[in-house]
């Protein structure tokens, strides 16, 4: 495609890709303390749903922003199918493809979260542990693809937002292991009084 040669698009496409990062972090911390059965007094429940729904929106929005406007600088020269295929790309191949993979698994996500009332739920919340897969990715295509990878407020970022999401993710197993053994107790209370 190659419209422009303005440093000003790769700028953008730079700028669309943490803010996708970024945003692809929150969404992932709030969908870990969700599953948590964080509480939290000033915000109901249906709310940060929303938030994490147009959460998820607004990445979707900032990735394909990310995708055009790459597609359209004249610095790396990407042909549409270099933009969809995994490893077509002559720019940072491995680390480009990861991208590519994250943002394909990303539309997966997207579809299977808007077809949810039609999924059995187990399998619909298998495939939404993909989206630390998505977040891997797409934190490693940020360390290896990007060109502020080695700027300190970029290693800065990528730190903070691996360590939030490795702690919330130790934080959510811990939880979980602690309240098995009250949810073996209920569900045998349970299954005597149905019994009875």
């Amino acid at each position: 495609m190659h419209l422009t040669s303005s440093p000003v698009d790769w700028y953008a496409a730079r700028a669309a890709g943490v803010v996708a990062y970024v945003l692809l972090t929150s969404v992932v911390l709030i969908g870990i303390a969700m599953a948590g059965k964080v509480r939290m007094r000033r915000w109901p429940r249906f709310a940060i749903e929303d938030v994490h729904r147009f959460g998820g929106l607004l990445i979707g929005t900032f990735v394909g922003l990310h995708v055009l406007t790459v597609a359209i600088d004249s610095f790396t020269r990407f042909s549409i199918a270099q933009l969809l295929v995994p490893f077509a790309a002559s720019y940072r191949p491995l680390w480009t493809a990861l991208g590519i993979v994250a943002a394909e698994l990303l539309v997966a996500l997207a579809v299977t979260n808007r077809y949810r009332s039609r999924l059995p739920h187990h399998f619909w919340r298998r495939a939404h542990y993909l989206n630390f897969a998505v977040w891997g990715l797409a934190t490693v295509h940020t360390v290896g693809a990007g060109t502020d990878r080695a700027a300190p407020w970029l290693v800065l970022l990528v730190v903070v937002s691996s360590a939030g999401v490795c702690a919330a993710v130790v934080w959510r197993v811990a939880r979980s292991r602690s309240l098995a053994p009250a949810r073996t107790a209920s569900a045998r209370r349970l299954s005597a009084t149905t019994r009875g």
